[in-house]
């Protein structure tokens, strides 16, 4: 088998003669694109076992190799059977798909009028009140009913439309789907959304059917859509960026089913949670991991990992401090108390003052429809738009960097808090604030990234400037408590978690990145990483919270394991970091980047300036006539965004596909690429389940097949991606076709057959190629250079065959299935059932 393994490597790496015991990646020089490919020639050969990219760094040379895959699967002695694939899923139908997506608009476009006709209404109530007293009272009014009431529409909608959820599967484009798009629609449009990490919330999802027991934590923004499925014991903390949604979509299939977590449960950041599995009590899941589906964690034990394992690692090492039901509701009636309150006269107050000035400033004329044509109009909106554009800029930072200062002033790190008090106010102001995402779009992938971030608290002693310290997505809870040691880089997607959380209480701790390391996507960093300097941390790696600390290695993988700090393919450019070279490469990128800068803000404010326009066309018609226009103009604010994006981001890349591209980042080609990543996209998400959004991303340039069913997919580079007929990406999934390792930026083509599913959370790297009808799991990380072939089952990170045929849909049956059942029921027995008899989890209904 050696032998064969070295021929096949040597056709790959383009040599005569590869020695048995020669490294991969030191002695011949290969890389992780390299050895990829070099799997995917051997899953070919049906007489060899096959190998993925955690068996090529677990084992660097071919002799290691083919030893430790000899072990784990012996050739057969008989001819080869292959494994079993996934029947590929029928074509949609056309008609379905059309006739959903007109559903869908005219759904959007009586919902549009409902809430317009309400807020006119208000307005023009509250705004004939004879004097500020009584305004107030009116708006206080107001904003309780309207309020109320936008938290009372989905749960009335959900109930009424659906009923209770089950365990059940529906195609999508169907009229089922269409029901479950509408109630999912207001679920996540509801005001309640904003109330995350309050025990507020915790009713609100008792209130669709979700069975909550006491004292639930629950800080993640990803609403459960078919709540009466999940299942939630006593005292459980869930952290941010958690995915418990009880469904999922694969192969053009809704497939709803339960989620069973005990009691005393601890779920870290950026997890997922397939349906059908289940939590016992006492149980942990670490940061960074995924339990798929028909996984079930026994009561008292603790797993990390995608998928996830048994582990040692105690998560919760917070004391426990008196924090009871008074409490916990005094914490949550303050939100819409204050929403009510202040948030809501305050704004109306604001938007008549807006509206006042800007009469004043166009010199007293009427706005309106019948105004358009004036100049006037158009010197009304052009001043307007430049002062509140103006005034965020200038306004917004002097804001950003001097409040949270001052609040951080009344917390101490190492202090045990109880949640739901007055420190715990600050700590989530200060995350809120410090978090803006408009002034990291603007400063990221440039030098006055490192500047803003100062400014807000980090520590990043002294800093070795590169250009691209850091990228676009950066986030954490508490600047003042990061630190970032010299000479590291960071993508985007990093979250810096700077607390430990149990069920009653609350710690804030450092957490510190050594220096000269680089850091992938997607990755959160919590206090005690046990990382230190040089050290790569790869796309989506779990960071290591027990053993030494890792120094001059790389770290991959959920749980994670060593990989080569660098490979010679990635230090071709190292002479342009360092120097002279250095020098001068910076000083153009600095320039490039300031250009890119007033581009950018300058798109962001013609936006502003047009959308203020269409604004100001229907203020002061409060007729039909008005509430129509109103509606009109919802519209088109939603489709000139679209369009007008698309045409930006179309121009910038002058009409033509991106190349793929080897190159350092200081060649003009990457600040190009990276001037891409500034063109917003989140209007994107308001089209997640929708025809529609398959059509932008055709203006946009991806090559995307029919009735492609995306629920949330995130495309950086569009015109390097291919997505087939038919396929189905899930919430949270990306497909990314670049990769910045250090100073060298990748780019490739990567393409997702027809039929393809993209499990929630997972992420497929570049130069991928997703072979008809296969399936990529939940929170998997498929490497760059990958083959997955016609059918198969892949999953993991790093994500590899998975064997056992594909995942059904029906009841479970076995220990898991017991287990799961058992922990519903334990869950089930210590609290009250919601909305009438507790159904046994797990079952069809």
């Amino acid at each position: 088998m050696a032998e064969v393994f070295a021929e096949l490597l040597a056709e790959v790496v383009q040599t005569e003669h590869v020695p048995l015991d020669s490294h991969f990646f030191d002695d011949l020089g290969a890389d992780s694109l390299v050895m990829a490919h070099f799997c995917a020639r051997v899953r070919k050969r049906p007489d060899l076992p096959s190998a993925s990219m955690k068996d090529i760094y677990k084992n660097p040379t071919v002799r290691g190799l083919a030893k430790e895959l000899a072990a784990i699967a012996p050739a057969p002695a008989g001819p080869p059977t292959p494994p079993p694939q996934a029947a590929p899923a029928p074509p949609g139908s056309t008609a379905r798909f059309v006739l959903c997506g007109a559903l869908q608009l005219l759904f959007f476009l009586g919902y549009s009028y409902l809430m317009t006709l309400v807020l006119l209404r208000g307005y023009r109530w509250v705004s004939g009140a004879s004097g500020p007293v009584e305004s107030y009272e009116r708006a206080v009014v107001f904003g309780c009913a309207n309020f109320a009431g936008l938290c009372a529409l989905p749960i009335v909608a959900k109930w009424l439309l659906i009923g209770r959820w089950t365990a059940r599967e529906f195609p999508v484009w169907s009229l089922a789907y269409l029901r479950f798009w509408v109630v999912k629609a207001l679920v996540l449009t509801s005001p309640m959304a904003l109330f995350v990490g309050s025990p507020v919330y915790v009713l609100y999802l008792r209130a669709l059917g979700a069975k909550v027991g006491k004292h639930v934590t629950i800080l993640s923004r990803r609403v459960p859509v078919c709540a009466d499925l999940l299942t939630i014991g006593a005292g459980t903390v869930i952290r941010k960026e958690a995915f418990l949604l009880c469904y999922r979509a694969h192969a053009g299939q809704i497939q709803t089913g339960p989620v069973t977590i005990g009691r005393d449960v601890f779920i870290g950041e950026r997890t997922v949670l397939d349906i059908r599995t289940s939590i016992g009590d006492g149980a942990q899941l670490g940061h960074a991991s995924a339990l798929h589906s028909g996984t079930a964690v026994p009561s008292g034990q603790h797993w990390h990992g995608s998928p996830a394992q048994r582990t040692d690692i105690d998560y919760v090492t917070v004391e426990a401090t008196p924090c009871g039901t008074l409490r916990r509701l005094a914490y949550g009636m303050g939100g819409p108390l204050k929403a009510c309150l202040v948030a809501v006269p305050l704004g109306m107050a604001v938007t008549e003052w807006l509206l006042g000035r800007a009469r004043t400033l166009a010199g007293g004329h009427d706005t309106g429809p019948e105004a358009v044509t004036s100049a006037a109009f158009y010197a009304e909106g052009l001043i307007l738009s430049l002062a509140l554009f103006a005034g965020l800029l200038v306004l917004g930072p002097l804001l950003l960097f001097t409040v949270p200062r001052l609040l951080n002033l009344a917390l101490r790190t190492g202090r045990v808090y109880p949640l739901y008090g007055f420190h715990y106010s600050l700590h989530r102001a200060i995350e809120r604030m410090t978090n803006a995402k408009f002034y990291l779009w603007l400063f990221g992938d440039s030098s006055y990234i490192v500047h803003y971030l100062q400014a807000l608290g980090y520590d990043l002693s002294r800093v070795e400037q590169t250009g691209s310290n850091f990228g676009v997505g950066v986030q954490q809870e508490n600047p003042f408590l990061s630190s970032v040691g010299s000479g590291t880089m960071v993508a985007d997607g990093l979250s810096v978690i700077n607390s430990e959380v149990s069920a009653t209480s609350f710690r804030l701790g450092r957490t510190s990145i050594g220096k000269s390391s680089f850091l992938g996507n997607h990755i959160a960093y919590p206090p005690g990483g046990r990382t230190g300097d040089n050290c790569l941390l790869a796309t989506k790696v779990m960071v290591p919270l027990d053993g030494p600390v890792r120094e001059g290695t790389g770290l991959l993988g959920s749980p994670s394991f060593e990989i080569p700090r660098t490979v010679e393919r990635d230090t071709r450019f190292d002479h342009l970091r360092t120097g002279d070279g250095l020098r001068r490469s910076l000083s153009a990128k600095n320039r490039y980047n300031l250009r890119t800068m007033g581009v950018v803000l300058a798109i962001r404010w013609l936006h502003f300036f047009v959308i203020t326009l269409l604004s100001l066309a229907t203020v002061g018609r409060y007729d039909a006539v008005g509430q129509l226009m109103e509606v009109v103009l919802m519209l088109s604010m939603m489709v000139f965004t679209a369009l007008y994006y698309v045409l930006v981001e179309r121009c910038m890349t002058r009409f033509k596909p991106l190349q793929p591209k080897v190159c350092s980042i200081y060649d003009p080609y990457f600040w190009h690429h990276e001037r891409l990543w500034k063109v917003p996209y989140a209007h994107l998400q308001v089209l997640n389940g929708t025809p529609f959004k398959n059509l932008l991303w055709r203006l946009l340039g991806v090559r995307i097949g029919r009735r492609v069913f995306d629920d949330g997919c995130d495309l950086s580079e569009r015109t390097l991606a291919s997505i087939g007929d038919d396929c189905t990406l899930n919430i949270g999934c990306a497909i990314q076709c670049h990769s910045q390792e250090d100073g060298t930026f990748k780019s490739d083509h990567s393409s997702v057959g027809a039929g393809c599913t993209v499990g929630v959370g997972a992420l497929v790297h570049y130069g991928v190629t997703m072979g008809d009808g296969a399936t990529l799991a939940a929170d998997s990380f498929l490497m760059k250079g990958e083959e997955v072939p016609r059918g198969a089952r892949w999953g993991g990170n790093p994500a590899a065959e998975l064997r056992g045929g594909p995942q059904q849909v029906a009841p479970r049956t076995g220990p898991a299935a017991t287990l799961a059942a058992s922990a519903g029921r334990q869950v089930l027995a210590k609290q009250p059932a919601v909305g009438g008899a507790a159904v046994a989890e797990g079952a069809p209904r």
